[in-house]
């Protein structure tokens, strides 16, 4: 698998007839090894070790109902009182970051309301700060600790 320009960690990785798998810590459970599964598995772990995110306020694969439609967000974090304030977007890398991604996390903020957006594939990380008082929003130069992020 590809190495990205994030923090390496343990990883327990196996095969379940013949397709490769990863433990996930945040959904305490196995998953299908995908090219954007590895992406996810490292921007958590960031997150986590560099960033000092909760493992514990953060959640892969949350289902929100968009226009009676349900659509799922990658990773969502939430503050101490379980309100989002996170949605992460993750896309394999070779996938690039363009405009249609940021619609598509943005589609699903229409739900959850949250004040920081991000978006990785490995190698290129985004992150936004929404405004919602002033209807706009500013690219950050780097992640934010989580104290920043949680209010």
């Amino acid at each position: 698998m590809q190495t990205f320009n994030l923090p390496d960690f343990p990883k327990k990785i196996f095969q379940i007839k013949g397709k490769p798998f990863i433990f996930d810590i945040i959904r305490r459970k196995n998953v299908a090894l995908t090219p954007e599964e590895w992406v996810r598995q490292h921007f958590v772990n960031y997150l986590i070790t560099e960033k000092k995110y909760p493992k514990e306020r953060i959640a892969n694969e949350v289902t929100v109902s968009l226009n009676g439609m349900s659509r799922r967000c990658d990773t969502v974090i939430y503050n101490r009182y379980l309100e989002p304030v996170v949605i992460v977007e993750y896309k394999a890398s070779t996938v690039p970051i363009s405009q249609d991604v940021f619609e598509q996390i943005a589609r699903y903020n229409i739900c959850l309301k949250v004040g920081m957006l991000m978006v990785t594939n490995g190698m290129e990380h985004y992150c936004c700060r929404m405004d919602y008082k002033q209807m706009t929003y500013a690219y950050l130069k780097e992640i934010p600790a989580y104290e920043e992020v949680s209010g």
